[in-house]
């Protein structure tokens, strides 16, 4: 076990979460419409560079970006009959134009499976013309009658980047999903974001799919989040629009679908994970500012430090890294420590007079707040090396952090007892059928989360619930 450890919270996650929001520049929930909320130029900035890699990802693995409309007409949500079922509560709909109702009502789209599809069926002939690999990122929006959280359960859910694949063989579409579930691996990785991975249950699967994979990080309250998820889609679209292809037989088959989506709730982890009660902590990849510099005034020395300082700023930005200057002189270098560390900055370089009698400088880094010195000619490589380092640092804490949280138990008791204290991850053996799983959540109070995927085991034992020879592994949670 590493001896870096996260700071404890002196405060409530849900309170330090909203209101680190705002105070930080991220985003300010106090929008007039309950569920939305506005990017601020800060917490803009942190979005571009985190949607920046995921769009990286997928240009690399062969994704398009594209955009479709924002609006779905009713006859076209209707036609696969689960998909509606599942979303006719939490559409919001556009029922008239200027003063004229509209024959059709338009649901603002909860997701774009039913607006792509009318689209495919005009673009595919033959199988000449698959694989065809698309992603937008856009607002899709869903009447949340829960309690609405900031980027967590929101009724806007903006930056919502959704792929959407579609394939002439069940084989390609399986191919299709364990790609996705490497570029969500990668991009989480790239976040220091640990996850588990789980196929949700049947009676939890995204509407119209055939099953679904999701990731799932448990935030500092107990309570685990969906982050991501990944759905093999089979022909039901397909059969639904009647999307064909013409084979190399020449015979007219349906294709095949997958799509695979990421919200907002990417940054919530973000955030959530290694933050503490200084504020936010980004990864260096993320922070739109890598170092801030910040002069120590001292009585007659002061234009020797500003120089210095300037010259700490251009030889970094030299070396193409993100920095910027504290120059304000309202403000006394601690109240300035505590801005730049509310909003996450990893490197603080302060410059005093003793700094400028050595030519040197002072390192603190933001996750631990450590210090170090050193050579003012040998600042690039030192502020470099330790940017890395804070990147794995964060990764290794963060991972152990959710690991030290996932309990394999041989009772509904023992599951019941730490889910009642917000523990964490609970895994039990369970014999597959919907209704003992179904029992489950019942028993112990949380949600099934699903089988988990990647870490097959051999079963051996009896399912918690009904006590038949148990078939699988699953895992519980309080989720949000």
């Amino acid at each position: 076990m590493s001896t870096l450890k996260r700071k404890r919270w002196s405060r409530r996650y849900g309170d330090w979460f909203r209101n680190v929001l705002i105070d930080a520049g991220i985003m300010d929930y106090r929008y007039p419409i309950k569920g939305c909320g506005v990017w601020m130029p800060y917490g803009f900035k942190i979005r571009k560079n985190v949607l920046q890699i995921l769009r990286d990802l997928l240009d690399s693995t062969g994704h398009n970006e594209t955009l479709f409309p924002l609006m779905i007409p009713e006859t076209s949500l209707a036609k696969e009959s689960a998909h509606v079922k599942s979303f006719e509560e939490e559409c919001f709909w556009v029922t008239r134009g200027g003063l004229t109702p509209l024959k059709v009502k338009y649901a603002l789209r909860p997701t774009s499976e039913t607006v792509i599809a009318p689209m495919l069926k005009l673009w595919i002939r033959s199988h000449a013309d698959l694989p065809i690999k698309l992603y937008q990122i856009v607002s899709i929006f869903r009447y949340e009658t829960k309690a609405t959280r900031p980027l967590i359960r929101t009724r806007e859910v903006a930056s919502f980047k959704e792929a959407h694949t579609t394939h002439a063989t069940l084989e390609d579409a399986e191919a299709q999903v364990k790609e996705a579930v490497e570029v969500y691996k990668r991009f989480f990785d790239e976040l220091g974001v640990p996850y588990t991975i789980s196929r949700r249950p049947d009676w939890d699967k995204f509407a119209g799919a055939v099953y679904t994979l999701s990731f799932d990080m448990i935030c500092p309250d107990g309570r685990t989040l969906q982050i991501g998820t990944v759905h093999n889609l089979g022909q039901n679209f397909s059969k639904a629009f009647d999307i064909t292809y013409e084979t190399e037989k020449g015979t007219q088959e349906h294709v095949w679908q997958t799509s695979y989506g990421i919200s907002g709730r990417a940054i919530a982890a973000l955030l959530s994970v290694h933050g503490d009660d200084h504020g936010v902590v980004l990864p260096p990849k993320i922070a739109p500012i890598q170092v801030v510099v910040i002069p120590i005034p001292y009585k007659k020395k002061d234009k020797q430090i500003n120089r210095a300082c300037e010259g700490v700023i251009t030889t970094l930005k030299e070396a193409d890294l993100r920095v910027e200057l504290d120059p304000r002189t309202d403000l006394r270098p601690g109240s300035k420590f505590y801005y730049w560390e509310l909003r996450g900055i990893p490197i603080r370089i302060e410059v005093g007079p003793k700094d400028v009698e050595n030519n040197e400088a002072t390192l603190v880094r933001r996750d631990t707040l450590e210090k170090q010195t050193c050579k003012i000619n040998e600042l690039v490589a030192a502020v470099q090396k330790l940017l890395k380092k804070i990147t794995r640092d964060l990764r290794q804490r963060a991972w152990e952090w959710i690991e030290d949280r996932v309990y394999r138990v041989d009772s509904l008791e023992e599951a019941k007892q730490l889910l009642s204290k917000r523990a964490g991850i609970v895994e039990v053996l369970w014999c597959n059928r919907a209704e003992c799983g179904r029992q489950l959540e019942e028993a112990v109070g949380a949600r099934v989360l699903g089988v988990p995927v990647g870490t097959e085991e051999k079963v051996g034992g009896k399912c918690v619930v009904c006590g038949r020879k148990a078939d699988h592994v699953v895992r519980a949670a309080i989720a949000y």
